[in-house]
């Protein structure tokens, strides 16, 4: 009887109900509520349920993003599970793996077809600088500052990367799951402002079709902007270099299974496991933060600035073509591809049905992943 009780005194001591508090009950709260909104509501769910799934998981069962220690015996204890997943995380390697398969799934046609749409794209950059001088006022150091302003790009890879190598780990759950979290609200986001800076009429405007882009233009765009970015800015190499990789494959027709690969496979594995270290990051200890709430205000601050610097550009662009440019493009500046884009089509579509813009874009859209990674290689370049 007394072997039966001890047995059950152990197991009662392994059950989580005794050692969770308050802060990890919020956090399964949030985490349910992610799983909600990704597989009810669609708001990205390739992200957004590993995410939800690896906040689930730590604040049940810390121990699973333990750190692996040696004890006063020297016997060492092997880390928890999400503990080296989130590893790839600060050494960069799972971010830029992203954009190798981003690049593998995307069209650069639109945008070498228009090359106009690079100014679409820097200028929604605009909400990553203001963000980063707005974090300096609100009392983080220059780094912390740098990490978090490209949230303002809604551009989780590159928010991941940049903090990772400005030793900002800390802060890499807050920033990640702020910079996923605004990717996946875009279509909640950007619609308001798209309609407050536009008109009617403007968002009727109807694009000329784009100029067919030749073979050969799409397969040296990659190379080319490799050369000329990397030589300008060499620590964006990892980010920019995956994602013209990754493009290249996909052009040049001569490597087809490393498009399948790096588009499928390969992207699949990396959403995995940056989806669920990231989520895992949040634990109640590290998350119900100060400042995590004002990470979260940033980086929505950021987006909403970003998006509206895009549109309004867009404006400007419209009056000197004497009206050929619709101004609901620009809010693609920013780099959450392809939502962004399409949130442009539906807002455009709802002034005007026949309107088609989802092409035309695509271009600022490109931009914008370009420009984010660019931005962060300027803050590379000044504070490593």
């Amino acid at each position: 009887m007394d072997y039966v009780l001890d047995t059950l005194q152990k197991l009662g001591d392994q059950m989580a109900f005794g050692t969770l508090y308050w802060g990890n009950y919020i956090m399964i709260a949030v985490a349910l509520l992610f799983l909600y909104l990704a597989i009810k509501k669609g708001y990205e769910p390739l992200l957004l349920v590993p995410i939800a799934f690896g906040m689930l998981l730590v604040n049940m069962f810390p121990d699973i993003m333990a750190a692996p220690s040696v004890d006063a015996n020297g016997i060492e204890s092997a880390g928890g599970l999400l503990h080296y997943f989130f590893k790839l995380d600060e050494w960069s390697i799972l971010p830029s793996l992203i954009f190798l398969g981003v690049g593998a799934m995307t069209d650069f046609g639109p945008l070498i077809a228009n090359p106009k749409s690079f100014l679409l794209g820097a200028a929604a950059q605009i909400g990553i600088f203001g963000a980063y001088l707005m974090a300096m006022l609100m009392g983080f150091n220059d780094k912390a500052a740098a990490a978090i302003s490209i949230i303002g790009g809604a551009d989780g890879p590159t928010s991941i990367f940049l903090a990772g190598k400005l030793g900002q780990a800390e802060l890499m759950g807050p920033i990640a799951v702020a910079a996923y979290s605004y990717m996946s609200l875009v279509p909640i986001i950007q619609p308001p402002i798209m309609k407050l800076l536009t008109t009617k009429k403007e968002r009727e405007i109807k694009m000329e079709q784009l100029r067919p882009v030749s073979k050969l233009e799409k397969i040296l765009f990659p190379i080319i902007v490799t050369i000329v970015v990397v030589m300008i800015l060499p620590t964006t190499a990892p980010l920019v270099g995956m994602l013209m990789l990754g493009n290249l494959f996909r052009e040049c027709g001569v490597v087809k299974q490393l498009t399948e690969t790096a588009s499928n496979a390969l992207m699949y594995i990396v959403v995995i496991l940056l989806g669920t270290s990231v989520g895992a990051s949040t634990s109640a200890e590290a998350f119900l933060r100060f400042d995590t709430l004002k990470i979260v205000a940033l980086g929505l601050i950021a987006f909403a600035l970003g998006t509206a610097a895009g549109v309004l550009f867009g404006k400007i662009m419209c009056k000197a073509t004497h009206g050929k440019v619709n101004p609901l493009i620009g809010s693609a500046g920013v780099s959450a591809v392809p939502m962004a884009a399409r949130v442009s089509q539906k807002v455009g579509a709802e002034a005007d049905p026949t309107n088609f813009l989802l092409m035309h874009a695509m271009g600022p859209n490109v931009a914008g992943v370009i420009g984010t990674a660019v931005a962060a290689g300027v803050f590379m370049a000044i504070f490593l």
